[in-house]
């Protein structure tokens, strides 16, 4: 393997797009398929998807401290990556490929089970994955970077997961759609793991005991400031995935085969915009421009409660594509400087436990999806596809352009709540560091 490209961030950012596929898949189309294909009751989607993320709660963090204590010849993440593929292959397509004939009841059994499932071994992945991106990239300028290329490769996976899914499912069901899927993330994955090697020196360090661990992430009011700031914003991004699907039936009105087409519209628009918010990026501090990218994802939202057809909501969900591209690409600056920080300051490279814990926070960010969901369907009486109540279009316009506007609002006003700076002489550093290790 040619040394330019072993850890160089395209071969990392396979990984990214490995498993944003079918992620993407997952969170845009696994509630429309329950709930208005298969005709799951949204009370008992709703009491599933919170049972998981009580599940979610415990694995998440010791998946990230197990992680960091870790050591073996192929490194401490990549031994975690390599079990999980075959696992996360089988899981996903167990989530799409309930029995036929299933009552209410049963139904809602295999749709909790293959939801912990599919969790607990997304949770070893992205856990994993997540903790090498601050190891491998060290500084502002290659974390932008970095960041920007990762970011391109996951709006190519969200293109494909959103816009492609619906042809595919409606050419060879959901089953089949799953299996594909699961192939293509197992030849990137591979390829990603492949790739990558672990530098040694972060291994050799005894790790903190499991109480120090957490109470020194406990401790760090800019680690829970970002990610609960962050776990808002997340929300709106599932939140908006999920809803498309419906916001196509129900307020723009249009058939099966034209969602396709606005999914296509915001994704392939993000594209170039990732480039351009690395650009800016590039131009003033981090922090700022994360918290930009917060205020500009917000104002973008608005116009989708104007939609009516499928000009207009493609129009909308471009003016989404920009406000999506840039807080895609700035959480890494921030989240990789606080964990440099608390390096210096512990002697201890920890990205396991606190991507673990960045993960559970950001990703509880479900269980305000599922609460908005939930409240709003029954504000306005859609209970599934079997019946949708007197007002469907009023349920989609206010889940997919008012709750995201209200999320980002507190998302954008929690950022102010510390002081996020960091010292030159780190990003410095590391600057020289990350161009050495990457002229090897």
């Amino acid at each position: 393997m040619k040394r330019s490209w072993r850890n160089s961030p395209y071969s990392y950012s396979l990984g990214m797009f490995a498993m944003m596929v079918p992620s993407q898949a997952f969170s845009s189309f696994y509630i429309f398929f329950y709930v208005d294909t298969l005709g799951l009751g949204i009370g008992l989607a709703s009491l599933a998807r919170t049972v998981f993320l009580i599940w979610d709660a415990v694995n998440n963090p010791l998946m990230g401290y197990w992680s960091d204590r870790t050591k073996t010849r192929l490194g401490r993440r990549r031994p975690w990556v390599f079990g999980a593929i075959p696992l996360f292959m089988l899981t996903f397509v167990l989530v799409f490929s309930p029995p036929e004939g299933l009552s209410q009841n049963g139904l809602f059994m295999w749709f909790l089970v293959a939801l912990i499932l599919y969790e607990a071994v997304a949770t070893v992945l992205w856990v994993n994955y997540g903790a090498l991106f601050p190891e491998l990239f060290r500084g502002d300028r290659i974390r932008a970077k970095a960041s920007a290329i990762q970011q391109g490769y996951q709006v190519v996976a969200l293109l494909i997961g959103t816009a492609l899914t619906p042809i595919i499912y409606d050419a060879l069901g959901f089953s089949n759609m799953a299996i594909l899927y699961a192939l293509l993330f197992g030849v990137f994955m591979l390829l990603c793991m492949m790739s990558v090697r672990e530098q040694e020196v972060y291994s050799t360090n005894e790790p903190l005991k499991l109480v120090q661990a957490f109470r020194e992430t406990l401790r760090n009011k800019k680690f829970w400031v970002f990610n609960i700031s962050n776990s808002f914003a997340q929300t709106v991004n599932g939140l908006i995935s999920s809803t498309i699907p419906f916001y196509a039936k129900y307020v723009l009105k249009i058939p099966v085969d034209q969602v396709s087409i606005l999914l296509a519209a915001v994704f392939v628009s993000v594209i170039p915009l990732v480039f351009v918010w690395y650009w800016m990026i590039r131009r003033m501090d981090g922090v700022k421009a994360w918290r930009l990218s917060l205020g500009v994802y917000g104002i973008s939202v608005i116009p989708l409660w104007f939609g009516y057809d499928l000009l207009s909501g493609i129009l909308a969900g471009i003016g989404v594509g920009f406000g999506l591209a840039g807080f895609l690409v700035t959480p890494a600056m921030v989240s990789g400087n606080i964990i440099d920080e608390d390096a210096e300051r512990t002697g201890l490279r920890r990205e396991g436990i606190y991507t673990a814990v960045s993960g559970f926070i950001t990703r509880s960010s479900g269980l305000i999806s599922a609460l908005a969901f939930f409240v709003v369907g029954m504000i306005f009486g859609y209970e599934s596809g079997d019946n949708p109540g007197s007002d469907p279009e009023s349920t989609f316009r206010y889940l997919i352009s008012v709750v995201p506007l209200c999320l980002l609002i507190i998302s954008f006003l929690l950022s102010f709540l510390t002081r996020i700076e960091f010292s030159k002489t780190i990003g410095g550093e590391h600057d020289h560091g990350a161009k050495a290790d990457h002229q090897l």
